[in-house]
């Protein structure tokens, strides 16, 4: 059996230098209104405030600026959802009580 750090293994997630995260931190501490949640504006952005030496250094950066403000938004609404939205209940529960009290038509 192989360990599970094999490439084939499909829980491996995506391995990102500690420049390339502390950069994107210092960016996004630096210039928090600057970055979407897209990537595209996110590149170009990297691109007007830092001098990457290379096209692949800058793309990094902008993509792991855009997982940092995608996940910051979903915890964000999340936060905003009422306890029981949080765990997954309400309109799913509201409709199954309904169903079980409604009469089967014959």
């Amino acid at each position: 059996m192989q360990p599970s750090h094999y490439a084939g293994d499909k829980r491996l997630g995506k391995v990102r230098t500690e420049m390339v995260k502390r950069a994107a931190r210092e960016l996004i501490a630096r210039f928090p209104d600057k970055f979407t949640n897209e990537f595209e504006s996110n590149k170009t952005a990297v691109n007007e405030t830092v001098r990457a030496p290379s096209k692949k250094l800058r793309n990094l950066i902008a993509g792991y600026i855009t997982r940092l403000k995608v996940t910051d938004s979903n915890k964000t609404a999340m936060m905003q959802m009422s306890p029981e939205a949080q765990l997954g209940l309400g309109e799913d529960e509201d409709e199954q009580t309904q169903e079980e009290s409604t009469p089967a038509a014959v």
